[in-house]
């Protein structure tokens, strides 16, 4: 039996175990009770980053975007029906750089719409530009090969 997953809540930023084979039982967090999956992106600030995309077991790809740029607001509707899709395989969370440039600054975004994928903490892929929802499958499974 594989061992138990540690899935922070996006509510609260409680890490929760939960055993692998019931991650896809909508699990809800011990802590607030609220969804630990909720088949949309996170939204991703200063306050919140480490504690949701800092830790615990599952991947998670950040889409690192602005309100202004037009290709984001393109691949905002792939980015949402993929949250859809890879829900609880990995989490989907959303940076926006103008409001959290910190979070860009830290992670070097030099364009945007940028995707970065990150495992325990770390980033292990990159992508720039936006994608269509093929493209997007493509780099996320061979990003997790």
């Amino acid at each position: 039996m594989p061992a138990p997953l540690n899935v922070p809540c996006p509510h609260c930023g409680a890490l929760n175990r939960v055993p692998a084979g019931r991650l896809a039982e909508q699990p809800v967090c011990g802590r607030c009770k609220k969804p630990l999956f909720e088949s949309r992106p996170i939204e991703l600030t200063m306050a919140n980053f480490d504690a949701v995309a800092g830790r615990g077991d599952l991947p998670v790809l950040i889409d690192f975007w602005a309100p202004w740029c037009g290709p984001c607001r393109g691949f905002a509707p792939v980015f949402t029906e993929a949250a859809r899709q890879f829900e609880p395989r990995l989490r989907l969370a959303k940076v926006d750089t103008d409001a959290q440039p910190q979070l860009s600054q830290r992670f070097g975004i030099r364009s945007i719409p940028t995707l970065a994928l990150l495992s325990g903490g770390r980033e292990i892929a990159r992508q720039a530009g936006a994608l269509s929802a093929a493209q997007l499958r493509q780099f996320v499974d061979h990003a997790l090969q």
